[in-house]
C-alpha cells in the first residue's frame, strides 16, 4: 500500500493512508475528502497529511480555508484525531462519543456523529447510518466492527470504516477468487448479548441496502475501493445483501444462544 488521492467520482476523493500493525504490517486506513453542495469541504474520518497528499488536499480547499469540518465516524479510529485538528483548526471538530472521552480538551461540536442531531446538519448532501443490534462501543478494545457509515448522495459514494470490507484475494496456485465485500469479522463478538440483537442485525442491513440500493461506489478502510464498472454484476447493493447471507450462520448462532 502507498498514500494516494483517488478521485472517485465528482466532488468525492478517497485518501489511502498507511496504518502498521507493529510497525511491520501495513493494513492501511483512509479518510474522504468531499465538496458539498454549498462549495464547501468536510473531511470524512481523520488522517494526517503530508506532502503531497497535503499539497493536494489544500489546493482543492483554498489551504483549508474551506474545509467546513472533520467528521470523525469510528469510535476506535482516533490515532490521527489531534494532528488533523491542528493542521486545520478553523474546521468544526465532530467525533462520536468515544472522542469527545478521548480527548476532551478539542473543541468538539455538541453534536456527535453518532445521532439523528448531527445527521440532520449534512442532510443535503448525506445519509448516515449506524449498525443496529452491535455494540456501537466495544468494552474490548481490540473489537472495532461498528462505526459510522456515510453515504454522499451526488457522487453515489459509500464511505465505510471496519463495518465492511471489500477485500481482493491474490491468486494462489493460479486461482483466483473474485473481490467480494464483507462484513468485518469481528460480528460474532460484537453482536449485542441479548435477544433480538441478530433480526435488529439483519433488519438494519436490509434497510441499508434498500436505501441506498443505487450506490455505485463503496470506499472501505483497511481493504480496497469498489468503484462503479457498467459491466460489473452485482451492484454495490447486491454485493452487501450476499455479504448479509454469508454471515447469516453467525445470526442463526446468536439466536440459538441468546434468543
Amino acid at each position: 500500500m502507498s498514500e494516494q488521492i483517488l478521485n472517485i467520482a465528482d466532488n468525492f476523493w478517497n485518501i489511502r493512508g498507511d496504518f502498521k500493525i507493529g510497525g511491520i504490517l501495513n493494513i492501511g486506513t483512509h479518510a474522504s475528502i468531499v465538496r458539498c453542495e454549498n462549495g464547501k469541504f468536510v473531511l470524512l474520518d481523520a488522517y494526517t497529511l503530508t506532502g503531497k497528499l497535503k499539497n493536494q488536499v489544500d489546493a482543492l480547499t483554498n489551504n483549508g480555508a474551506d474545509l467546513d469540518a472533520i467528521i470523525n465516524l469510528h469510535p476506535f479510529h482516533t490515532i490521527h484525531v489531534q494532528k488533523v485538528h491542528a493542521q486545520y483548526p478553523n474546521a468544526k471538530l465532530y467525533g462520536t462519543q468515544r472522542h469527545l472521552n478521548k480527548f476532551p480538551d478539542l473543541p468538539w461540536q455538541s453534536q456527535r456523529t453518532e445521532t439523528s442531531e448531527f445527521a440532520a446538519l449534512y442532510a443535503d448532501d448525506f445519509e448516515f447510518s449506524v449498525p443496529a443490534g452491535v455494540d456501537f462501543i466495544s468494552s474490548n478494545e481490540n473489537l472495532h466492527f461498528s462505526s459510522v457509515l456515510a453515504y454522499h448522495k451526488a457522487s453515489k459514494t459509500i464511505h465505510v470504516d471496519d463495518t465492511l470490507m471489500y477485500l481482493k484475494f491474490p491468486s494462489i496456485i493460479g486461482v483466483l477468487k473474485k473481490p467480494e465485500v464483507a462484513f468485518h469479522m469481528t460480528l460474532p463478538q460484537t453482536l449485542a448479548k441479548r435477544a433480538g440483537a441478530a433480526q435488529d442485525f439483519r433488519n438494519w442491513a436490509t434497510q441499508l441496502i434498500t436505501q441506498w440500493a443505487d450506490a455505485e461506489n463503496l470506499c472501505a478502510a483497511h481493504s480496497s475501493t469498489l468503484l462503479r464498472d457498467k459491466h460489473a454484476s452485482p451492484c454495490v447493493a447486491d454485493k452487501i445483501a450476499l455479504a448479509l447471507k454469508k454471515v447469516e450462520r453467525t445470526l442463526q448462532a446468536h439466536e440459538r444462544k441468546f434468543g
